[in-house]
C-alpha cells in the first residue's frame, strides 16, 4: 500500500510539474489544472447573467460610460498587441467587455474572457481617465494572470489529493464544473473570487505595465491609491480594497514598479 501510495503521490507530482503555465510580464510560473475554455465559458454565462439581472442597471449614453469603454478598448488592444508580439495571442482569446453599472459599491473586476464591470461607486477615487486606466489595468492583470484558474487549479490539486487518499469524488469534469460553478455562480448568483496577496501584488505589476502600454502614465497611479487609503481611514474598508489594503506599504511596492512600467510608456 506504502508503494502504491508512493508511486502516486510522484506521478500526481510529475503531472503537476508538467501543468504548469507562465503568466505575461511577471514570468512567474503557476499551476494550470483547470481548462481556461471551461472557466470562460462558465464565467461568460455568469456576467450575462449579473448584467440582465433586475438587480444591476447598466449606464449607457453618459461620459462616463463612454470613458469606461474608452478605457478598457485602449488597455484590450495595448495588451492584445503585447500578446501577439509575445506569441502568446492564441492563449488569450479574450472576448472583451466593458460596463459601468451604478452602485454605491467602491468596485471593479474582471472575469475571465474579459468581461469588466465598472461600479459608479468607484469613479469618485478615479477622479480622471488615467485614474480609471489604473482600476481598469488592475483587473485586467487579474483575468491575464489567470488568477481564478490557479486558484482553482489549487483546489483541484487538494480535491486530486483527497482522492488518493480514499475520499471518492465523481471525476475530474465534475470536480471541475464545481469549482467553476462555486467561483462564479449560478443561477444569476455572482460570486466574485476573493484573490491573495500575492495575485494582488503580481495584479499591481502587471497593472501598471498594461496602463502604461495604453499611454496612460504609469506614475498617475500613485495618486489613485493614495486616495483609496484615505477613504480607508475615514470609513470602513471598500470591497476593491478587501483582500489588499491600499496602505503606505502598498503605494510604496507601486512606486518601486513603476520604473519597470515606464519603459512600456507609450505618450
Amino acid at each position: 500500500m506504502k508503494k502504491i501510495f508512493r508511486y502516486t503521490t510522484l506521478a500526481l507530482l510529475a503531472a503537476t510539474l508538467a501543468s504548469c503555465s507562465t503568466v505575461p510580464v511577471s514570468g512567474r510560473r503557476q499551476l494550470s489544472l483547470v481548462s481556461d475554455d471551461q472557466i470562460q465559458q462558465q464565467a461568460s454565462t455568469a456576467y450575462k447573467e449579473f448584467l440582465n439581472s433586475s438587480s444591476t442597471k447598466v449606464i449607457t449614453g453618459t461620459s462616463n460610460a463612454a470613458q469606461v469603454k474608452n478605457v478598457g478598448n485602449k488597455i484590450a488592444a495595448a495588451v492584445n498587441q503585447y500578446l501577439s508580439s509575445q506569441g502568446l495571442a492564441q492563449q488569450f482569446n479574450f472576448n472583451w467587455e466593458f460596463n459601468l453599472v451604478e452602485s454605491s459599491d467602491v468596485n471593479a473586476w474582471c472575469m475571465p474572457g474579459g468581461k469588466v464591470a465598472v461600479y459608479t461607486g468607484i469613479l469618485p477615487f478615479t477622479a480622471n481617465e488615467a485614474g480609471l486606466a489604473t482600476v481598469m489595468g488592475h483587473e485586467i492583470a487579474h483575468a491575464i494572470a489567470r488568477h481564478s484558474m490557479e486558484q482553482m487549479s489549487n483546489q483541484y490539486a487538494v480535491q486530486v489529493g483527497a482522492q488518493v487518499l480514499g475520499v471518492a469524488t465523481s471525476g475530474k469534469n465534475t470536480l471541475i464544473r464545481g469549482l467553476v460553478n462555486n467561483a462564479y455562480g449560478i443561477g444569476g448568483q455572482l460570486a466574485m473570487l476573493k484573490y491573495s496577496r500575492s495575485n494582488e501584488s503580481e495584479a499591481d505589476q502587471l497593472g501598471l505595465v498594461f496602463m502604461a502600454m495604453a499611454g496612460y502614465n504609469p506614475e498617475s497611479a500613485v495618486a489613485f491609491w493614495e486616495r483609496m487609503a484615505s477613504a480607508k481611514a475615514a470609513s470602513s474598508t471598500p470591497e476593491f480594497l478587501s483582500t489588499h489594503p491600499s496602505d503606505a506599504r502598498r503605494i510604496n511596492d507601486i512606486q518601486k514598479l513603476i520604473p519597470q512600467a515606464m519603459q512600456y510608456y507609450k505618450k
